[in-house]
């Protein structure tokens, strides 16, 4: 019985796709197709995440991080505070300054 709650669980939250942190719960939802690779990008006030759906080759990380970060930019027309840029080519979170 156990195993079957475990795996109803597990289709469950599968089902469910990317989602952000509580934090950004209730946030502006992007989804945008890069160079073949699918993000899911959300926006609450100045914070931002933004989510890589999929699996990457070793050697392709670092340009992976790159791509989100210029995704920040031009998804939601803000720039990224690098300084507070925090995560990896799997999830990023940050903060954003946007104009008036």
């Amino acid at each position: 019985m156990k195993q079957l709650c475990l795996l109803l669980l597990c289709c469950v939250l599968a089902a469910c796709g990317a989602q952000p942190t509580p934090a950004l719960w209730g946030a502006t939802r992007f989804e945008v197709n890069r160079d073949g690779r699918d993000y899911v990008l959300f926006q609450k006030a100045n914070q931002v995440e933004v989510i890589r759906l999929g699996w990457v080759k070793r050697g392709e990380h670092q340009a992976i991080r790159a791509t989100m970060i210029a995704l920040i930019a031009e998804v939601t027309g803000c720039q990224p505070v690098a300084a507070t840029l925090k995560g990896d080519s799997g999830a990023m979170r940050g903060r954003v300054k946007c104009p008036p």
